[in-house]
């Protein structure tokens, strides 16, 4: 039996997201369809990790079994003849046994963007959360050093995370700024339901001077009187890199 990663690349804006759902469409769907035609049988797709409706992906990890010894280009040039415009298998290539997506992770990279303009823009408006408003990078920086190493996230978590500990490692967060886009990269050991997003918010608040940057220690803390911030856009989230 042969273990097969592919690094999948989409555009999550018509999605549910990446488990399939009786909701509405899933890359996970679309993915298995295609599989299923270049195999001429049904596989199941085991993830990195689940994607939120509407969160992009450019290094999705996912892993399947086949007994079939087709080469490694037919689960890319060929898969791709079957998939959609907005998902893209970018590599695939074998792993040894024993090798899960999910759980022989080792760490994540994932990158929001933000679009900052009094003008919107409409080649950005599916990838970037668009805000009016200057903001503060320092005071986002000083505040977003507080969250460098191992600590308890568990106020930045939504309802429905099913993690069994919200004890998470943050290597690094870096700001890049491109003219009108911020980029936020967070990247660490493993990231809870909406946990990004979460921290984007709550560094969107600071930056704006209506919170200070010591809310971040304080909430990382578990100072019951601290609440984070807003979730901010599925939209401008996107899972850049999985590492084993």
């Amino acid at each position: 039996m042969r273990t097969i990663l592919l690094t999948i690349a989409y555009d999550g804006t018509d999605y549910v997201g990446w488990q399939i759902q009786p909701s509405g469409l899933a890359v996970q769907e679309v993915v298995e369809s295609a599989l299923a035609q270049i195999l001429r049988q049904k596989v199941r797709v085991h993830s990195s990790g689940r994607t939120d409706a509407g969160v992009h992906a450019h290094g999705m990890a996912a892993h399947f079994q086949t007994e079939s010894n087709l080469p490694l280009r037919a689960f890319r040039e060929g898969v791709n003849r079957f998939l959609p415009e907005d998902v893209v298998i970018r590599a695939a290539s074998e792993m040894p046994d024993g090798f899960h997506a999910r759980f022989s992770a080792r760490g994540k990279w994932y990158r929001y963007t933000i679009y900052q303009n009094a003008v919107r823009s409409p080649l950005a408006a599916r990838t970037a959360w668009h805000l009016r408003s200057s903001l503060d990078l320092e005071l986002m920086r000083q505040a977003a050093g507080y969250l460098v190493g191992e600590h308890d996230f568990r106020v930045f978590r939504t309802s429905g995370c099913v993690a069994k500990t919200s004890v998470r490692e943050i290597f690094q967060v870096e700001f890049v700024v491109d003219r009108d886009f911020i980029y936020l990269d967070f990247k660490g050991s493993g990231f809870l339901r909406n946990m990004v997003r979460l921290l984007v918010g709550t560094l969107v608040e600071i930056g704006m001077g209506r919170r200070p940057a010591t809310d971040i220690e304080k909430l990382l803390q578990g100072d019951e009187k601290q609440a984070c911030g807003p979730t901010a856009p599925a939209h401008g989230l996107c899972l850049q890199e999985v590492w084993y």
